[in-house]
């Protein structure tokens, strides 16, 4: 197992927000003698629908057709202490829901806000052993790294994680499942060789600047800190719209991993990040290109996107940010995601299809 290169989420001496790498980094491989080999129901996904790394791999699971060979559970999107009866243990994070009859209720970190019911539907309890938090899954692979993230591939058959590294799972699923008849579209391929090169350049400023941009913002602690994380956001949200007014991908003609990257950022952007993060330089709304380029993104992918999940983990799991978990009505983004778009307009190569 490759461990990470740095120790935990932290603040710079700046006050800006460094992100810790994930830890676990195995693969599934289709090489001979592979330690995970693709099979059919042998791997499980745990993940928040909220979360937008954890959207990423929902989104190619989706676009591969491995919904049937890889089973999920969603978690509760508000966050609580993963250690409640540990007075001395303030760690919060990640729980799964309780079972669907469940009455119980509860407030934030805090004791403020809601109350949130611990059922929800669309979140279950984990299916595959008895536990209360993402927490404890790592606890039962033997975590030593004590950041408890998610997305989380997990091996039934050697009941550990495979890998908690969402740009990797995304890769995994793109390109090993596609013999055996496991995916139902082996054919697409979201990485093809001829714009690997595209999607690396792509993929070098958008995540620092955009899907970990709004971060940066949002959980900076010094106005020096916030100031260059919005001038590196609004710059680069500005780059964004100038290419795609020229191509209809990030990365050229076809959909790639990287637009799935990119579209689980921009589709928080404006019913969390310009309010919650302070990122309100720019919006999605009114930028018609990159709104018409989400529209054709969500109608690809729209059965693993739940706004309601992602405003309530946003505004309920940080009371430093939100002290009553108000969570604000918004304008409907997702209505405008769901009319017509006219991107095939931008494409030269007809060939994919999704």
């Amino acid at each position: 197992m490759v461990k990470a290169r740095t120790a935990l989420d932290e603040l710079g001496t700046d006050g800006s927000f460094k992100r810790k790498e994930s830890a676990w980094r195995n693969w599934v491989s289709t090489d001979e003698g592979a330690e995970y080999p693709p099979e059919a129901d042998r791997y499980h996904l745990f993940v928040a629908a909220a979360c937008p790394w954890a959207h990423r791999t929902l989104m190619a699971r989706h676009l591969k057709g491995l919904e049937d060979i890889i089973s999920v559970t969603v978690v509760h999107p508000t966050w609580r202490k993963t250690k409640p009866d540990d007075e001395e243990d303030k760690h919060c994070g990640w729980v799964f829901a309780a079972d669907a009859d469940s009455k119980e209720t509860y407030k934030n970190t805090e004791g403020l806000g809601g109350p949130f019911t611990a059922a929800l539907e669309g979140c279950e309890p984990n299916p595959l052993f008895t536990c209360f938090s993402i927490r404890d899954v790592y606890e039962k692979a033997k975590d030593t790294e004590g950041k408890y993230t998610v997305p989380i591939l997990w091996d039934k058959k050697k009941e550990t994680i495979v890998s908690n590294e969402s740009a990797e799972i995304i890769q995994m699923f793109n390109s090993a499942f596609n013999g055996k008849g496991l995916a139902k579209n082996p054919d697409l391929d979201l990485a093809p060789k001829e714009l690997l090169d595209a999607m690396k350049e792509a993929d070098d400023w958008i995540y620092p600047n955009i899907n970990n941009g709004v971060y940066r913002c949002g959980f900076a602690q010094s106005q020096g800190a916030y100031d260059k994380a919005i001038e590196d956001l609004t710059n680069s949200f500005d780059r964004l719209e100038e290419i795609l007014k020229k191509q209809r991908f990030i990365a050229g003609d076809q959909m790639t991993l990287s637009d799935i990257r990119l579209f689980s950022t921009l589709l928080r952007f404006d019913e969390v990040y310009v309010v919650y993060f302070k990122t309100n330089t720019r919006t999605v709304t009114h930028t018609p290109t990159l709104l018409n380029y989400c529209r054709e993104m969500y109608q690809k992918v729209g059965p693993t996107v739940n706004m309601a999940q992602i405003k309530q983990h946003y505004y309920t799991s940080h009371p430093n940010l939100n002290k009553y978990s108000i969570i604000p009505k918004g304008a409907d983004f997702v209505k405008l995601l769901e009319e017509p778009h006219d991107r095939e307009s931008l494409t030269s190569n007809k060939k994919q299809k999704v």
